[in-house]
């Protein structure tokens, strides 16, 4: 039986391939649900291509990935799969995409990778073993003055009807004269939280894909997760906040907070 390590960063290594080969290249871009919600025919091949690898290996696999959906086994075993996270970036030449990929047992992850070719990173996390970039260890941020944070975030494609929206959310951290970035890709988002370029990260209506193995690196590099009301938090939650920990409940107040 082949290592599932070995098998997730062979998978995600040959769909990086696939997206650094057609990065700033040409291919056929369409539309999902909304004007600018992009798929490539680069997502596909991608996706294909991490299917392939794994089924290869583990045919009784179940996988999410983003384009197909849900290809079920009966297996605690599962595969969550973004062939590209920052499509709309990658379809316009910006290099700040990646896949992303998880391996998830029963209700625990295992395993994650996020490689964004064009910039030669490949970050990974093991359960119990910390998270790497490039193979060398990774840590979040020792920053505990919240008002020096450095923040990113992400807006979604469908608004939420919530107190907490996500205008009024960023204005408050904007407000407060923080610096905030806005990178496309919420997979490199939790990955730059991880390894200490930002302090914490917010976005709300993400899937699992585009988070799960961001999730498990942001963990392991001693990071904390959870959704908007501070419970623990899973990869089928739609609101996401992960930050050092020093800042974490500062960052919960003003999303919560009532104007």
């Amino acid at each position: 039986m082949p290592d599932m390590k070995d098998v997730l960063l062979q998978a995600t290594a040959e769909a990086g391939k696939i997206i650094q080969f057609y990065f700033n290249g040409t291919f056929k871009v369409d539309n999902k649900e909304g004007i600018n919600n992009l798929v490539t025919e680069v997502d596909q091949m991608s996706e294909d291509k991490i299917i392939e690898v794994i089924r290869r290996h583990f045919p009784d696999h179940s996988i999410i990935s983003e384009e197909v959906g849900e290809l079920l086994k009966p297996s605690d075993y599962e595969w969550i799969i973004d062939p590209i996270d920052g499509t709309v970036n990658f379809a316009h030449g910006i290099p700040i995409c990646c896949v992303s990929i998880a391996l998830k047992y029963k209700e625990d992850l295992l395993l994650g990778a996020v490689y964004n070719p064009m910039m030669n990173e490949m970050f990974f996390a093991e359960k119990g073993k910390g998270a790497t970039l490039n193979g060398l260890p990774i840590h979040v941020s020792t920053k505990t003055n919240f008002k020096k944070a450095c923040l990113v975030t992400g807006f979604p494609y469908k608004w939420p009807e919530s107190e907490q929206h996500p205008i009024k959310v960023f204005e408050r951290f904007v407000m407060e004269g923080l610096p905030i970035r806005r990178l496309g890709s919420a997979a490199i988002d939790l990955c730059w939280v991880a390894c200490g370029r930002f302090d914490g990260f917010w976005e709300y209506n993400l899937s699992s894909w585009d988070v799960a193995a961001g999730y498990l690196i942001v963990q392991e590099a001693g990071g904390v997760v959870t959704n908007f009301e501070g419970d623990p938090y899973n990869v089928f939650e739609r609101e996401t906040l992960a930050t050092n920990g020093h800042i974490h409940a500062a960052m919960l107040e003003a999303i919560k907070r009532k104007d």
